[in-house]
């Protein structure tokens, strides 16, 4: 399967949104349109939240849930779901690529501490996964830039190991160590069990390489004004109008 810009060749021909485009986006929303990253990441987290509790049987109330939270922003939304799931009564620990996270993935870290969320620096072991109900992939965003090495590609080692024990992993924006726009993976990569994508889907994760990474899949709203996708050439098509996510695939 091909997917041009814009519009996929998938399931009802959904719009989709390559990674320049998204950067506009995101651009747009913080410059233009007065919407914050920290706003954008509260979405994204809160989605992400929902999802999991989904796959962990339909209730927060005592699941173990653990966290791969990677540096940058899509680390902040895994965060952000690490703190919504504590406070709806989940046990929750994030393991960290990186202890000294910087701006907004920080105060997310320090929200998400003071909401009782257990942090720490990766990556887990195989004890520390033992009953564990529901494993969150937030390591690697769209951004991705060649292969995952260091402790990034601990995290996604780490999310593989999960699933080959039967563990659900649920993936924020896209399976971390997928590219966005063809959906073949420069090296390592999680195959998650559910990905809860933003805004519009990526490409990749339509293309013939990406769905068996991909899973089940559910589009989350981050506030997006309709006026932004115009502005790049995207129609959405009110994919949004009867819920702030929506399942895809």
């Amino acid at each position: 399967m091909t997917v041009t810009p814009g519009v996929s060749d998938g399931p009802d021909r959904l719009p989709v949104v390559t990674a320049g485009q998204m950067r506009e986006v995101d651009r747009l929303m913080i410059d233009e349109a007065g919407i914050t990253l920290t706003q954008m990441m509260e979405n994204a987290g809160r989605a992400l939240a929902r999802v999991a509790m989904q796959e962990g049987g339909g209730s927060a109330r005592r699941l173990r849930v653990v966290v791969l939270a990677g540096s940058g922003g899509n680390g902040g939304g895994g965060l952000v779901a690490a703190r919504r799931l504590a406070c709806w009564g989940a046990r929750v620990v994030a393991w960290l690529s990186r202890s000294d996270l910087n701006g907004v993935p920080a105060q997310q870290r320090d929200a998400a501490e003071a909401s009782g969320v257990h942090v720490l620096a990766g990556p887990p072991g195989p004890a520390d996964l033992d009953g564990t109900d529901v494993v969150l992939d937030a390591v690697l965003g769209y951004s991705l830039a060649g292969a995952p090495t260091g402790p990034a590609l601990d995290l996604v080692e780490a999310a593989s190991g999960a699933l080959r024990r039967g563990i659900p992993v649920v993936s924020l924006d896209l399976p971390s160590g997928l590219d966005p726009d063809t959906g073949v993976p420069p090296g390592a990569a999680v195959r998650a069990t559910h990905t809860v994508t933003l805004a519009l889907p990526k490409p990749g994760l339509l293309t013939e390489a990406g769905r068996p990474f991909v899973g089940a899949l559910s589009l989350a709203d981050i506030s997006v004004p309709e006026w932004v996708y115009q502005r790049i050439g995207v129609d959405p098509g009110g994919l949004f109008a009867s819920s702030d996510v929506v399942r895809l695939l």
